[in-house]
């Protein structure tokens, strides 16, 4: 089969083997990688936007949450569309308008431009996402599955934290608008080995579009992630944060009605009867927001406490992308993934990444040594759960709606990595706050309360205080990983077992 013949959805045989699997494996992750460092490579100019731009703190987080809240948004959407219009189609569009929104955004003179960039590369990024996934699942049979999965859950782990490094090698030669530069050329020569490389493959039986279904999925996804990156801003109980959360809820209340009624529902509710199907989802929920949110504290934790800047605090961070990385691309994780089961899998890996984030979270010195266990624990865990994960919430959906399983993984993960850092970062807040010497009350901030410190032994107190705040969100995220994990393992041990009759 040559790459240009059309795939059907209607069974995984019609790819099999197909002899530039792998080859297409390549560009998918090529183009997977440039969406990942896209959530992580702007945080180290952050400087250099307020300097050269005049952006405020506003501008700066709606930048930030621009990509994030279209990407979230569009998810559901993207992965219906995907399977009814052709994945590799939507693959190239995705590459396209992200290609065109990074350059749009390396050139932005204003921080209104480079916002609007941002947005469009958003559109991209949520093709993409759901693309790369379903196509994964439609060229790879069930034998090589869970290696493929594997090295592209790996190359996700790599993007993120690449991120900062890459960031900051850029600004180091560079001016800020390199770092969307830098997706062009990947971009260009995704678009030619995707139109060579990849076969077509969608649904033929998908109906009409449920347009309506998208409209609301996509307002009241946007709503409830603008809600959570509300949280650490303006408090749970603020206006910021209750209004767009209760318009969540209602137009979410109105897609889910519309979906049990609609003729060809862009999301099939049925799927939340499968127990499999559930229990991956809420292990895809909990298990990302106890690691965003751990991760996000642990570089607050090397900046404001160990004193790095962002690019030493990435490199730090390397080995446990690295660890990720080499257990999926050596086969060492799916082959011990396939002889534990997918429940162990992940009950033992959530255990792994769990552990990772108690040493992390103990540390009571500055070497390195610590930090790296802990590091290594967080990747060889998460290389060993993430794509157990993965496969079970899309083994548990007909392969012909592949687009719309990648959807639903791509929103889960979305609202998990949301919730752990807004979640995780409130607690460290309230603790912080708790913990500081009463003259210092009602500071703002770390930064903030520091230089307001009067003396040494202030100042010093200050800092064991948001040590001793970080430590204890870090623990809550330890143990939400490790309920997540077991959560997730117990519900597939269950439905495997019911499955098998037992």
């Amino acid at each position: 089969m040559t790459a240009s013949t059309s795939v059907t959805a209607t069974g995984p045989e019609a790819a099999h083997r197909l002899p530039a699997r792998w080859l297409v494996l390549a560009v998918i992750c090529l183009a997977q990688l440039a969406v990942m460092l896209d959530n992580t490579v702007l945080n180290v100019a952050i400087p250099s936007l307020s300097r050269e731009l005049g952006a405020g703190s506003t501008g700066i987080q709606w930048v930030i949450n621009a990509y994030s809240l279209v990407q979230a948004g569009l998810l559901l959407p993207s992965g219906s569309a995907a399977d009814r219009y052709g994945r590799k189609r939507l693959l190239m569009a995705g590459l396209a308008l992200f290609g065109a929104g990074s350059l749009a955004a390396g050139l932005a003179d204003s921080t209104a431009q480079l916002i609007a960039a941002r947005g469009g590369m958003g559109v991209g990024g949520a093709l993409l996402l759901t693309t790369t996934l379903a196509v994964v699942m439609q060229v790879f049979d069930a034998e090589e599955r869970p290696r493929a999965i594997g090295i592209w859950s790996a190359v996700s782990a790599l993007g993120f934290a690449a991120g900062p490094p890459i960031g900051g090698v850029m600004l180091a030669h560079f001016w800020w608008g390199s770092i969307f530069l830098l997706n062009v050329p990947v971009v260009v020569i995704g678009l030619i080995a995707v139109k060579i490389l990849v076969p077509e493959s969608k649904n033929p039986g998908s109906g009409p579009p449920d347009l309506l279904g998208a409209l609301l999925s996509a307002a009241g996804m946007t709503a409830l992630v603008y809600a959570i990156i509300q949280v650490p801003e303006t408090g749970w109980g603020s206006a910021e944060v209750l209004v767009p959360a209760a318009a969540a809820a209602c137009v979410l209340t109105a897609f889910a009605v519309w979906e049990r009624r609609a003729e060809n529902p862009m999301l099939d509710l049925h799927f939340f009867r499968n127990r499999r199907f559930v229990g991956a989802v809420s292990g895809v929920v909990l298990i990302t927001f106890g690691s965003s949110g751990v991760l996000y504290l642990l570089t607050q934790q090397l900046q404001f406490v160990r004193g790095h800047t962002p690019l030493e605090a990435g490199l730090r961070m390397v080995p446990f992308a690295v660890t990720i990385v080499a257990l999926n691309f050596t086969g060492i994780a799916p082959r011990v993934g396939a002889r534990l089961g997918r429940p162990v899998s992940i009950a033992a890996g959530m255990a792994l990444v769990a552990a990772g984030f108690a040493v992390v979270a103990c540390l009571t010195t500055d070497a390195y040594p610590p930090l790296l266990l802990g590091l290594l624990l967080m990747g060889a865990g998460c290389a060993l759960a993430n794509p157990a994960i993965v496969e079970a919430v899309m083994s548990a959906i007909p392969q012909d709606k592949a687009g719309a399983g990648a959807g639903v993984d791509g929103t889960m993960t979305e609202v998990g990595n949301s919730l752990g850092v807004a979640v995780l970062g409130a607690v460290m807040n309230s603790r912080f706050a708790a913990l500081l010497p009463p003259a210092l009350a009602g500071a703002a901030s770390f930064p903030a309360a520091r230089a307001a410190a009067p003396t040494e032994a202030a100042r010093t107190a200050v800092v064991d205080a948001f040590s001793s705040a970080v430590r204890t969100a870090q623990l809550a995220g330890a143990g939400a990983v490790l309920l997540g994990g077991c959560v997730a393992a117990v519900l597939l041990w269950r439905a495997e077992r019911g499955e098998g009759g037992g």
